[in-house]
């Protein structure tokens, strides 16, 4: 399975990577990473044993959380891009906020498989993107999902 070699959440300011999904400060949290694949974009993420619903299956909320931080740190991707950087070059990151989360469960996802989002990304507005998310257990496509990702409102900043 792919790797994320360096995500857009590694660049986060210290100040906004607490997020219990994608933080990298947050000891508690997912630590979820998001990178290019191509023009799309991927997250990896190994469920851990307390992310299941029933024996067997990955409970919905967690995979909900991996559509959501995958959307937010896509679009951060493509602005980064847009604005000439790519990830570990040192440049400011830009962050986003969820405008909003939609999930589509289309079978269950079991556990004991690692998770892939693979991501793609339209521009609605300089400061609002769409992001489309596929999520596959395996080769098993079991999960659709769209996020509008905002800009990082400035009273949050």
């Amino acid at each position: 399975m792919e790797k994320v070699v360096h995500a857009i959440q590694d660049d986060y300011h210290d100040d906004y990577s607490w997020c219990y999904g994608c933080g990298r400060l947050n000891k508690e949290g997912l630590h979820l990473r998001t990178g290019w694949n191509g023009e799309k974009t991927i997250t990896i993420y190994h469920p851990r044993k307390e992310h299941k619903a029933i024996p067997g299956f990955i409970y919905g909320g967690l995979i909900a959380s991996v559509v959501d931080c995958h959307g937010t740190g896509s679009a951060a991707l493509a602005v980064h891009r847009k604005n000439g950087h790519e990830p570990g070059e040192g440049a400011e990151t830009p962050r986003f906020v969820t405008g909003s989360l939609h999930v589509n469960y289309l079978k269950p996802t079991p556990s004991g498989v690692p998770l892939k989002a693979i991501g793609t990304i339209e521009e609605i507005h300089p400061k609002k993107f769409r992001i489309i998310t596929e999520v596959y257990a395996g080769d098993n496509l079991v999960v659709t999902g769209e996020v509008i990702a905002v800009n990082m409102p400035s009273n949050l900043i």
